[in-house]
């Protein structure tokens, strides 16, 4: 019997995600660690993921894993794994890059390639996408219709927040379909909260509040909007031992770090506190090859 909570048999089913990429491969890293040195320092991808499925074997939990290609190419009895304990597979791009830093050609290259690795490795459809550091925005249009002629459904790749390093403050808060053609869209959950948007998705901010806020933002969620919510955190915030590597600034060490000793605390309370699931379950009618009455948005 699954551990869940008075509550969470009175709501919808969110969607449960996991953004997997080693700890040193974050953006916030991007300046100190380049790409060609990532194969040199030591991973701990594996230990962090199994530390994540125990958890959400524990709680009855599905999620779906976006994965980076350049981890799955080098860890590809792990990505087996995530898919043999029912998970869904999903695509991160293949070496953790923005969208903005990339031209539409190399962008859809990059996401076609992902995808083709992760389907051989895994034995599954890939029919999901999310941009490194939802990094679709107002200023990339154009990558819905690139991801379409990938071969995805849907992307999870936008945060409509105002943040220094991502965000779409203007973007739907609700699963749309951008114009002229293109995947579905399915933001990060955030909530109205004064004259703004309150995150309450997951990632640093999950970390960084006290778990109380973040429960009340998906219970309003749920509530007031009447569909899942979107919530998103990294296997590595569950590995307080992380290294630090040199050369970090202390801005991004101090984000990168915090409360990761609650975090697993935390995440244990919410996956029983609401219902959970794969991205493809909770919007099976959505990201359906036909499915009808969305939004467009030009």
């Amino acid at each position: 019997m699954n551990p869940r909570s008075a509550h969470a048999d009175r709501v919808p089913s969110n969607a449960l995600t996991i953004d997997l990429e080693e700890y040193f491969q974050v953006s916030g890293f991007a300046d100190a660690i380049h790409t060609e040195c990532w194969a040199q320092i030591p991973s701990r991808i594996e230990l962090q993921t199994e530390a994540l499925l125990k958890l959400l074997d524990e709680t009855g939990t599905q999620a779906t894993f976006f994965v980076l290609g350049w981890l799955a190419q080098r860890h590809p009895a792990l990505i087996r794994r995530i898919v043999t304990a029912g998970h869904e597979l999903a695509s991160h791009g293949w070496a953790h890059v923005r969208v903005r830093d990339q031209t539409p050609q190399a962008f859809q290259q990059d996401a076609r390639q992902t995808r083709e690795l992760l389907e051989e490795i895994g034995g599954v459809p890939v029919i999901g996408y999310r941009a490194a550091s939802f990094s679709i925005g107002r200023d990339t249009p154009w990558a819905f219709e690139a991801l379409a002629k990938a071969g995805y459904r849907y992307s999870s790749s936008v945060y409509p927040i105002r943040h220094d390093h991502y965000g779409w403050p203007d973007a739907p808060r609700l699963a749309f379909r951008p114009a002229p053609a293109g995947v579905l869209e399915i933001p990060i959950a955030t909530v109205p909260f004064l004259t703004g948007t309150l995150p309450c998705g997951g990632g640093g901010y999950f970390r960084l509040f006290p778990y109380a806020v973040s429960r009340w933002g998906v219970r309003r969620f749920n509530r007031e909007d009447r569909a899942p919510a979107v919530f998103y955190l990294h296997a590595w915030e569950l590995d307080p031992e992380q290294p630090i590597p040199a050369g970090i600034s202390t801005k991004a060490r101090l984000r990168h770090r915090i409360n990761l000793k609650g975090t697993q605390r935390k995440l244990r309370r919410l996956l029983t506190d609401f219902r959970w699931d794969r991205i493809d379950c909770v919007f099976s009618e959505l990201t359906a090859r036909t499915a009808p009455g969305l939004a467009r948005v030009s």
